[in-house]
């Protein structure tokens, strides 16, 4: 009988906890749980387990030497490392130390699985660590029996085939109903032409009315009430305009003036009338003799029924020369004319219909059966029910169809309803058992597609899913993600692939941050591009760059009086506050060296011109100076002595690239400007008080028009040590620092 394996469970979090406590229970194992070190220490020594899984992020720093005593008590303990996050220190540290069985979460049974099946092959790990010649187990991913391609275009191929088969039956069916289409369009264009005419209409009408109320005198003899005065005034306009009606109306609504043409009437005769007072009540009379506007003007139409026919009118005011309104007048046209014109114009047969839906004219003929239901008027009107826009007609035995549409004048006044109809001569229309036929056909294809889309789709876009997921958070710099590996198919293929790659990441995460604290940013992206190219060597460059050196003053003074762990501090404190203001400015920090710094512009991540690397120099000293005095504010109130630090800057040539042995390279550059600068740097302690910075000629020379940027005091010629010729030195300091004197003379 099986002895079960015994488990103690260190875990942080107590879902996590739970999570692998039900997974080793569903094994039959016995299990423990601990949250901190103490529980775990204490269950250790009293179940002696054989597996520990333990968690990298507990809040205790003997962590480490908790499992270098399990182990070493235990020769046979098997241990797994858990993390939610890439934690490098410990990781690095756990492996330094021969733990290198690791679980991310989320915990997967499958990848709790995996954990262990890494754990057999390997009983005392710290016995028998993996060492460089000992390459790692080649995985082999799982084979591709049913490509993606086949599982999509099967499927498709048959629904294609079927289709084919389905059009073929029903082309000859379903051809004609384009026919059907087409002439319902061309119908639907005609009737939007005959509104448009309409509207050409009435603008026609509005300028014939504009030069009748703008004749000149027109206004005066409509005051006085002279009907020869203003036949003479306004017929020779209604004749040169072939205008049906022209009515001068006074302020009461009266007619004062009318001509009139009738439909059998030729052309240039008119018949004329006054003191006509059917005029008086017309809403678009009314509203000019009242002075009312709408958005357009105030100009007004409307359809009237006089003793000398059915009219449109459209209505204006008319001003005497004092621009007092004098009376309206009226152009009209005559609805037969209308309807006649647009007959000729749109190829079309037009009614025009009352709001109750009766005929008021007709190009059919007035004795035909036009009348409209007066609900389906109402409807057409206000736009409720779209389908009652078209009609069948029988007409002189040929069927027409008929497009209803609200007959609308200015500003959309609705006058009544507009009808066009065409006649369905030639078309052929398809039998209701075809129609049937073909919504059944396409309605079960829709449905067999949408079925056998969504099934694919769920088939092949959730592993693709979680794979857009993982990869957003790989991107978003979660390396603790993992994909579950499912199916047989390329797809499988790719998870596998993607969680290989994680695992890759998260190691050279590691080295990466190892390499990135090791060296600047800078020198990190040159060596990448260096070692991509081949060359094992960093090649130098020669460029013009500005070189800043600071160093603490008497810090060696400092450091005796210190314990070494207390210097160490002093310094990374110091560092944390320099260091950011020389990267935000696009310096490299090149070489700690001590309490002395070497950082240079202008070169990486590229060559700039000297007057930018100068001036991006000079402002990170300036606020280097003030981010130490800050510190040494506070080193003051913790009573420590204040860090003095001397800068230096130069400009020049250098040289910058790999310097060292085959197998150690050192990024840094080198040159006579590397010399001089530093030299500026120690000349501070004999010409400052205090912390200040110092740049040479070819400095102040480099900034060119920047200069008004700081305060450049010239300190004069000084003489330096490995120099024969005496430098030029200048003080720098920011163009709002107040006077003060701290040279020393």
């Amino acid at each position: 009988m099986n002895t079960p394996l015994r488990v103690l469970i260190v875990q942080y979090d107590t879902k996590a906890a739970q999570l692998l406590t039900r997974f080793f229970h569903g094994r039959g194992a016995q299990v423990w749980e601990a949250w901190d070190l103490g529980q775990a220490q204490a269950l250790f020594t009293q179940v002696k387990p054989q597996l520990l899984i333990f968690d990298l992020h507990l809040p205790n720093e003997d962590w480490i030497l908790f499992l270098r005593s399990a182990r070493d008590t235990n020769k046979s303990l098997k241990v797994i490392l858990t993390n939610q996050f890439p934690d490098i220190q410990r990781e690095m540290l756990a492996k330094s130390s021969g733990f290198t069985i690791f679980l991310r979460q989320p915990f997967k049974a499958r990848w709790i699985d995996h954990a262990l099946q890494r754990l057999q092959p390997s009983v005392d790990a710290h016995a028998r660590p993996r060492t460089a010649d000992r390459p790692a187990p080649v995985v082999q991913p799982p084979r591709v029996r049913v490509p993606v391609r086949t599982k999509i275009t099967l499927p498709y191929l048959v629904l294609a085939l079927f289709f084919a088969l389905a059009a073929a039956y029903i082309l000859t069916q379903v051809a004609i109903e384009s026919v059907q289409d087409r002439f319902v369009n061309q119908l639907i264009a005609t009737g939007k032409q005959t509104a448009d005419w309409m509207v050409r209409e009435e603008d026609r009408l509005l300028a014939t009315l504009r030069l009748v109320a703008n004749t000149r005198e027109m206004g005066e003899t409509l005051q006085k009430g002279d009907a020869e005065g203003l036949r003479l005034l306004s017929l020779p306009l209604a004749v040169n305009t072939a205008e049906d009606a022209v009515v001068l109306l006074d302020l009461q609504g009266v007619t004062v003036f009318s001509a009139y043409r009738l439909a059998e009437d030729p052309a240039g005769e008119y018949a004329f009338s006054r003191g006509d007072l059917f005029f008086t009540q017309e809403d678009y009379v009314q509203r000019v003799l009242h002075g009312e506007r709408d958005s357009r003007g105030d100009k007004f139409a409307g359809f009237t029924r006089s003793p000398w026919g059915d009219y449109l009118f459209v209505s204006g005011p008319i001003y005497d020369s004092q621009n007092i309104l004098a009376g309206v007048v009226l152009v009209g046209k005559s609805v037969n004319s209308l309807v006649r014109q647009m007959k000729a114009d749109t190829l079309s047969d037009v009614t025009l219909y009352n709001p109750s839906g009766e005929p008021l004219v007709t190009s059919f003929g007035m004795g035909s059966e036009l009348a409209l239901n007066p609900t389906s008027a109402a409807q057409i009107l206000t736009g409720s029910d779209r389908g009652s826009q078209t009609r069948s007609l029988i007409i002189g035995g040929l069927d027409y169809l008929e497009i209803l549409a609200p007959w609308q004048v200015r500003d959309q006044q609705e006058l009544g309803i507009l009808g066009v109809a065409l006649p369905q001569a030639f078309l052929v229309r398809t039998s209701q058992i075809t129609r049937v036929q073909v919504f059944l056909l396409i309605t079960g294809g829709i449905i067999l597609i949408i079925a056998v889309g969504v099934y694919l789709a769920n088939r092949i876009t959730r592993p693709l899913m979680r794979l857009v997921w993982a990869s957003t958070q790989v991107a978003q710099g979660n390396l603790g993600v993992k994909v579950t590996v499912e199916g047989n198919d390329e797809l499988a293929v790719l998870s596998f692939s993607f969680n290989s790659m994680i695992a890759g990441l998260q190691e050279g995460s590691i080295y990466r941050d190892l390499l990135g604290r090791t060296v600047s940013p800078e020198v990190r992206e040159q060596l990448r591009q260096t070692f991509d190219t081949g060359r094992l060597r960093l090649e130098g460059q020669q460029a013009i760059a500005t070189v800043l050196m600071s160093d603490i003053r008497g810090f060696t003074s400092l450091a005796e009086q210190a314990p070494p762990a207390t210097v160490m501090n002093w310094l990374n404190e110091y560092y944390d506050r320099v260091v950011p203001v020389i990267i935000r400015h696009g310096g490299v920090v090149n070489k700690f060296d001590g309490d002395a710094l070497l950082t240079f512009f202008g070169i990486l991540p590229r060559i700039l011109e000297p007057k930018k690397s100068a001036q991006a120099a000079c402002q990170a000293a300036l606020e280097m100076l003030a981010a130490i005095e800050e510190l040494n504010q506070i080193r003051q109130s913790r009573g420590e002595p204040p860090l003095v630090t001397g800068i230096g800057i130069n400009t020049g040539a250098v040289i910058a690239g790999g310097l060292g042995a085959r197998d150690r390279l050192h990024y840094t550059i080198i040159g006579d400007t590397v010399n001089t600068t530093q030299r500026l740097e120690a000349l501070t302690r004999q010409v400052l008080k205090g912390s200040g910075a110092l740049i040479g000629h070819p400095t102040f020379t480099a900034l060119e028009e920047n200069q008004a940027e700081f305060i450049l005091e010239t300190l004069g010629l000084h003489s330096v040590k490995g120099k024969r010729e005496q430098l030029m030195v200048y003080r720098l300091a920011p163009v709002d620092e107040k006077p003060k004197v701290d040279v020393m003379l």
